[in-house]
């Protein structure tokens, strides 16, 4: 259901229950309370109408499915608005004198009422479920909200751990590099070891020959 319909929705079953009640109520008012209700009624209709455009458009952008049900309901709407109107016709024809208003009002009207009466009914019952509906979509609302603050706290903790593993990353290759330095100055000094070994034994060796060689010499 589009929120935008259910709105207008709203909108003109308050117009249409308004209107109604002013209708009903007529034969019991004086001449000025009359003419001023008339002026009234002159703009909650052209309001209402207003508003069966509006659900017009707004029915026919919505998906095949929904657009069917909607449409449907509107021309209820529809239905609803034209009777209102020719009762208000009836009320402002030039050719009729105030008598005859009341008399049409006292005996046209219940026949009009009785025949809308279901229609009223279904109007109260839309308004209700409108409400139903506004109140279900705050509660959606809500906790779509409480959900968007559950993934940004979520989301907070996996940013800090990303910050804790990348800077745990950085000193594990710290202390690889060092490793790295240390196994290059043990080698470098294994080298050098067997680099020293060598020339140990080299010189040891040199000293035997000579020490033999002098020997040999005074022999």
């Amino acid at each position: 259901m589009s929120e935008v319909f259910e709105g207008y929705e709203r909108q003109y079953c308050e117009l249409s229950a308004n209107v109604s009640r002013k209708y009903n109520s007529f034969s019991a008012s004086d001449s000025e309370q009359k003419q001023q209700w008339l002026s009234e009624i002159k703009v909650s209709l052209d309001e209402a109408d207003v508003l069966i455009r509006k659900m017009d458009l707004e029915a026919r952008s919505l998906q095949p499915g929904v657009k069917a049900m909607l449409l449907a309901k509107l021309r209820e709407y529809k239905a609803d608005l034209g009777k209102l109107k020719k009762e208000f016709k009836r009320f402002t024809s030039p050719n009729a004198n105030q008598a005859a208003r009341e008399e049409l009002l006292e005996s046209g009207m219940a026949d009009t009422h009785l025949a809308s009466a279901d229609q009223r009914e279904r109007l109260t019952m839309s308004i209700e479920r409108i409400n139903q509906s506004g109140e279900r979509i705050t509660e959606s609302r809500r906790t779509m909200l409480e959900t968007e603050e559950l993934g940004v706290s979520i989301l907070q903790d996996l940013h800090q751990q990303r910050e804790t593993l990348l800077h745990s990353h950085k000193r594990l290759y710290g202390v690889d590099d060092a490793i790295d330095k240390s196994k290059k100055v043990l080698v470098t000094m294994s080298r050098r070891i067997s680099r020293n070994k060598w020339i140990v034994g080299s010189v040891i060796g040199v000293l035997v020959l000579v020490i033999i060689l002098i020997i040999y010499l005074k022999l």
